[in-house]
């Protein structure tokens, strides 16, 4: 899986529509780099612009932002209602796939640092990117804003972390971080009272509502021993929620913030929305998504919603999206489009799936052509992933068999193994294509000069280096399927074990034609102890597959021959 990243720096220019499209086409330029929303507010005079893509990309997308807001902003001159400290007042990256909250945090720390050095900025760290967590939160570092930062920078405790410990009168200060993705989730009700919404959104949100005394909504308010208004806490942590009327649809929605997805889900706010909303007499009739979303937030939902059926989980990501979708209503307002609503998929390439893409005739089609890639190592890794595919089959099916009804989550769990590796396996369809035509781009590279050939060798020696690895990983993966094919012989469906059999022979076919594929790249390479290394852990590997292939074979046949 990609390393993914968000990151939504804050510009101190809201008004400039030139400035800003300056600053963003800085940004664009970056190869990689998704620019997906430019938010502008002239009350503010600030505007918020959010990118993906992947770390190293974006860091170097958020600098060049930084750098061309520092020559075209003037601090000196800015007014705005929005507290502010600088030309790029704060730059938080969030972790979207395939990376760590703590890894974002380094990269922001790389980020951080190249500003501080190049730019000569004062920089602080806020949230997971600090480690002072006295001065962690964005509220307490911006205290005083532009105008009192002159003061406030040359205090020992507010020495900043990268930069300069004197204040830029242009420029001024920024704040660079890493923090939670936010979701923005609405709910939709059958009413159109903003006071039922409010009481559902109090439910619900983390900061809960205020205490009364008697009447929850006129009785006096309670407080503690200090004066402090005691407070109910919601249902739903890392969530902020409030009710209001939707003129353009006519009807009333809790608005939410999910602050962080993996505390609190987007199903879950569904479900306690839907609860809160029951015992009131009111009914939830869908809810949409303001903005992008991470692709796991929604294959979460679509597998709580089939462990609530009692269906396996082992599925297609293509049918957890629609399960999600139809069971949180996510389509009611407006068609949901998971290529423009998913962040992943915002991101795909379809040109690095082009194999996958086609239809059967047509991969049969461009195999067949005088071409000659797609060849074998796609091929086999094409072989893995129907042996995969027959084995996750004998898994659903067995975990949707009547009277199998207690061995549902052992099928499932095999199942949706059996997905993961599926797709890993037709991912590698199309690399080692890729493979193929980096090594004819490297015999393809200029060789007049002696720097010239020495940099033609080495590029076709890496590219070669490659070719030996997408198929090593073919067969790791289609001898991993093994396991699963094993446990649908063994205790899957009976009827279907001629189905995991030819799975297995998927699989023996696959590892034997990526063994080949190994072989003859490593022939070519210069480096004979790395081709030797990887040679003899391709024959172990292609050996310990046949052994297990051919046992499972002999059961398959024992079973048929009874």
């Amino acid at each position: 899986m990609k390393k993914i990243i968000e990151c939504v720096p804050n510009f101190s220019e809201g008004v400039d529509l030139n400035i800003i499209k300056q600053i963003t086409d800085e940004m664009e330029a970056v190869e990689g780099v998704l620019l997906l929303d430019v938010d502008p507010g002239k009350a503010t005079n600030r505007t918020v612009v959010t990118i993906v893509g992947e770390p190293e990309q974006v860091v170097e997308a958020a600098f060049r932002g930084i750098r061309k807001a520092a020559t075209l902003i003037d601090m000196s001159k800015h007014k705005g209602e929005h507290p502010r400290m600088g030309t790029t007042d704060v730059c938080p990256f969030i972790p979207v796939s395939g990376i760590s909250m703590e890894e974002t945090a380094e990269w922001a720390q790389v980020l951080a640092k190249r500003v501080g050095e190049e730019l000569a900025i004062p920089v602080y760290l806020y949230e997971h990117a600090q480690a002072n967590k006295s001065r962690s939160n964005l509220s307490v570092i911006r205290a005083g804003e532009y105008e009192g930062f002159f003061d406030k920078i040359k205090l020992p405790e507010w020495k900043p972390d990268f930069g300069p410990q004197t204040f830029p009168v242009k420029s001024g200060a920024t704040v660079i971080g890493a923090r939670d993705f936010l979701i923005a989730y609405n709910v939709n009700l059958n009413t159109k009272s903003v006071r039922l919404a409010n009481s559902v959104a109090f439910d619900v949100r983390e900061a809960g509502r205020v205490k009364r005394e008697g009447n929850p909504i006129t009785g006096k308010i309670v407080k503690d021993a200090e004066g402090n208004e005691v407070r109910i806490p919601g249902t739903l942590k890392a969530c902020k929620a409030i009710g209001w009327y939707i003129e353009e649809y006519g009807i009333a929605q809790i608005s939410m913030n999910l602050t962080n997805y993996n505390i609190t889900s987007v199903h879950q706010a569904f479900d306690e929305v839907s609860k809160s909303a029951s015992k009131r007499g009111m009914r939830v009739t869908g809810s949409e998504l303001v903005g992008l979303i991470p692709l796991q937030a929604l294959l979460d939902a679509g597998k709580h919603y089939l462990k609530l059926q009692n269906r396996s989980v082992g599925v297609s990501e293509a049918e957890l999206i629609q399960i999600a979708v139809k069971s949180m209503g996510l389509d009611e307002l407006a068609p949901f489009d998971p290529a423009k609503k998913i962040i992943e998929y915002k991101l795909k390439n379809n040109a690095d799936s082009k194999l996958v893409q086609m239809k059967l005739t047509e991969f049969a089609d461009e195999t067949a052509s005088e071409s000659p890639a797609p060849g074998g190592g796609s091929i086999s890794a094409y072989c893995g992933s129907l042996g995969i595919s027959l084995g996750t089959m004998v898994a659903n099916l067995s975990a949707g068999k009547r009277g199998w009804e207690d061995q549902i989550v052992y099928f499932s769990e095999w199942a949706e193994k059996g997905q993961s590796l599926k797709d890993r396996l037709l991912k590698l369809v199309d690399e080692d294509t890729h493979a193929f035509n980096q090594i004819m781009a490297g015999f393809g590279l200029p060789k007049q000069t002696d720097e010239e050939k020495a940099a033609r060798l080495h590029a076709i020696e890496e590219a070669t280096k490659n070719a030996c690895e997408v198929p090593f990983q073919v067969m790791q993966l289609s001898f991993e399927s093994l396991a699963l094919l094993k446990a649908m012989i063994e205790k899957g469906n009976p009827n279907s074990i001629t189905d995991a059999g030819v799975g297995v022979l998927c699989v023996k076919t696959a590892v034997r034609g990526a063994y080949f594929n190994v072989l003859v790249n490593a022939n070519g390479l210069k480096d004979k102890a790395w081709a030797n290394e990887m040679i003899q852990k391709a024959k172990d590997l292609l050996a310990k597959n046949h052994l297990e292939a051919d046992q499972l074979l002999a059961i398959v046949e024992q079973a048929l021959a009874n």
